[in-house]
């Protein structure tokens, strides 16, 4: 163990992300953090503000019928993440393997995973077992890549999840879903593998690459069978026979262009990867022209296939008009489809921050939207996206948690970007019509927004928040004090960090 890793655990494991990303290194895990950085870049903010980011491979894996989870690191981690998955839907436990700083200075942790994965692998129960090293285990150099690839016919996937290598919870998705992505393509390459439940399609497929409200893989398989095509897996998958379908696919569609993993695992595969999804009018005539091209399909087929949706999809938007300013702020990857469907719909949508990285799959869509006058933020901040509501104080503001409580206190309508609109098809004719409901609705709460706001004039905000039956007790000498140790604080760590 790493002597500053040593240090970490004798103060119970909590230390900053560049003494953990130190002793991860010194305990032999830089290779999987020189990967990560590659694939999750961070600029151009050091680090947008998520939740834990384990929670996003967790979920992929409890979401997999017959696959078995095992997080390892500090109890208060895990316990956060397991109370997270269930208040989300998980059905089943999560294993948990603790530790204390004596099983890691022995070893011990790691033969106590070794353990657990034997003691559960029932090739009855379960295809695969997937265990996480969280932030304490990766830092100290906990080998999952030690652990045996099956036992008894039952899969074992390790996989280093720590908050200081992986930016947000929803590329997490994707360092499991290309491990698994590995593993089953490593078994097709080493012989005849079983066919899915559901049998091969007769007509060449394209995987849909990223999770997406159940009924948009139905819609676009609407629009991928006038081209003679069918709608694969989607990945990450919800069975382990899945894998091999998604990766016996003609073409993958990018749907959300952030899985860095599994693009690479699809590409060794031999399949060509497409960016943007069919969303709108223009985005489904692009899309189903990309596919075309990626097929082979004649110019006239498509044109066909556009002529049959493309009239119902200008239809449904033209149904009922989003009048009014949009400011559109994530971290689900989907961000800018969302803000193209509401542009089209008739919003007026200035800014678009999501947390996750700029990649080549996100180029379409990025382009789309600069021509529209649109700034994006990749990698957006907390910050930044406050500060556009702040200073634009749009009509609507569609955002994570923080974002939606800073504007309700502005006195704006706000819409939760996970719950309100990831909820809903974004493809195709089902699409088009599907968000305009829900904004006007929500932009039509401005005059009780207003009320509300003035009804709770006066009582304070921040630390002095409340109803008071005199003035708040401010005592600004405590807070100078305490301002004081935290400078001091950084002074020394800005030392240590030189030395």
């Amino acid at each position: 163990m790493p002597d500053d890793f040593r240090d970490i655990a004798s103060e119970g494991g909590c230390s900053t992300p560049d003494t953990f990303e130190a002793a991860a290194r010194k305990a032999g895990k830089g290779d999987v953090l020189d990967r990560y950085k590659a694939d999750y870049p961070v600029g151009p903010h050091d680090k947008p503000q998520s939740m834990c980011p384990a929670f996003g491979s967790l979920r992929v894996g409890l979401r997999m019928k017959r696959v078995a989870t095992i997080l390892s690191g500090s109890a208060c981690c895990v316990y956060g993440l397991t109370f997270v998955s269930h208040f989300y839907g998980a059905r089943r436990s999560v294993g948990y393997v603790p530790f204390d700083s004596e099983t890691l200075v022995t070893g011990k942790l790691f033969e106590d995973i070794r353990d657990a994965v034997h003691d559960i692998a029932d090739p009855s129960r379960l295809d695969a077992i997937v265990v996480t090293n969280l932030c304490v285990p990766t830092a100290s150099g906990v080998p999952l890549r030690l652990l045996p690839d099956q036992i008894d016919g039952v899969r074992v996937i390790g996989i280093d999840v720590p908050g200081f290598g992986i930016p947000t919870h929803a590329e997490a998705k994707d360092v499991l879903a290309g491990a698994m992505l590995s593993y089953a393509r490593k078994e097709i390459a080493a012989g005849p593998v079983p066919a899915p439940k559901a049998g091969k399609s007769d007509r060449p497929t394209v995987t849909l690459l990223g999770e997406m409200f159940p009924a948009d893989p139905l819609g676009i398989a609407g629009m991928l069978a006038p081209l003679g095509l069918a709608a694969g897996p989607v990945v990450p998958c919800r069975e382990w026979r899945e894998f091999y379908s998604a990766l016996d696919c003609g073409a993958v569609a990018a749907i959300h262009p952030f899985y860095t993993a599994a693009v690479r695992e699809f590409q060794a595969a031999g399949r060509p990867v497409l960016g943007s999804a069919p969303v709108g009018v223009d985005g489904t005539a692009a899309w189903l022209a990309s596919v075309g091209d990626a097929f082979g399909i004649s110019a006239a087929q498509v044109a066909e296939a556009q002529n049959q949706f493309l009239p119902a999809i200008q239809g449904a938007l033209s149904g009922s008009r989003i009048d009014g300013t949009v400011t559109v702020s994530g971290y689900e990857g989907s961000e800018l489809l969302v803000a193209r469907l509401l542009i089209e719909s008739g919003a007026d949508v200035p800014y678009v921050g999501t947390a996750c990285p700029k990649t080549p799959w996100s180029a379409p869509d990025l382009e789309w939207l600069e021509a529209r006058g649109v700034t994006v933020r990749f990698r957006a901040s907390l910050e930044d996206d406050l500060s556009v509501v702040e200073g634009l104080r749009p009509d609507l503001a569609i955002g994570t948690t923080p974002v939606v409580q800073k504007a309700k206190e502005l006195g704006i309508p706000s819409l939760y970007f996970t719950n309100l609109i990831s909820a809903r098809p974004l493809m195709g004719v089902a699409g088009a019509g599907s968000l305009q409901q829900v904004v006007n609705a929500a932009m039509g709460n401005k005059d009780r927004m207003a009320k509300m706001k003035g009804f709770f004039e006066g009582v304070g905000d921040g630390d002095t928040a409340g109803v008071w039956e005199g003035a708040p007790n401010l005592r600004p000498d405590f807070r100078a004090a305490h301002q004081k140790k935290l400078d001091k604080k950084a002074r020394a760590d800005a030392a240590a960090q030189m030395i």
